[in-house]
């Protein structure tokens, strides 16, 4: 960013190309407020260093509170990294983050241990959404066998 007019002519012409750019780690070390609305950025992603303790730590929800509320006034999807709790999940849906991606759900996975996960997780969201319409879930090998 030292060229800021190099840097902002090469990142115009990347959206150009449809790929959306982010602020990574936003919160620390150059992240600048001045430069936030003048760049062509689509997100925002919190540092997982204030999720830590967002739940007890009052600086730290200031922080993450003031970070999604300018990503939403920017009309920019807001990432809050490293979520590890329900506490912490809870905190940041109530706050109005977007995405909140962590080892609460997962851990860094290969590619085919990922497609697999996404599988059982879907099933299992069906399964959940089933329970609460209070439809049993089909046997697929009995169908299979009478068919």
């Amino acid at each position: 960013m030292q060229d800021s007019v190099a840097a902002l002519e090469t990142m115009n012409a990347i959206r150009e190309l449809g790929v959306g750019l982010s602020v990574d780690d936003f919160g620390t070390g150059y992240s600048s407020l001045s430069r936030l609305a003048h760049l062509p950025i689509r997100e925002l992603k919190i540092d997982r260093s204030f999720m830590r303790d967002i739940e007890r730590d009052a600086g730290a929800l200031a922080i993450a509170t003031a970070v999604v509320r300018v990503g939403q006034g920017l009309g920019m999807t807001v990432v809050a990294e490293g979520v590890e709790t329900e506490a912490q999940r809870k905190v940041l849906a109530e706050l109005g983050c977007d995405v909140v991606p962590g080892f609460l759900y997962a851990p860094a996975l290969a590619p085919v241990a990922f497609e697999r996960w996404l599988i059982e997780h879907c099933a299992e969201q069906a399964r959940a959404m089933l329970g609460r319409l209070d439809v049993k879930p089909v046997d697929a090998a009995a169908v299979k066998r009478s068919a």
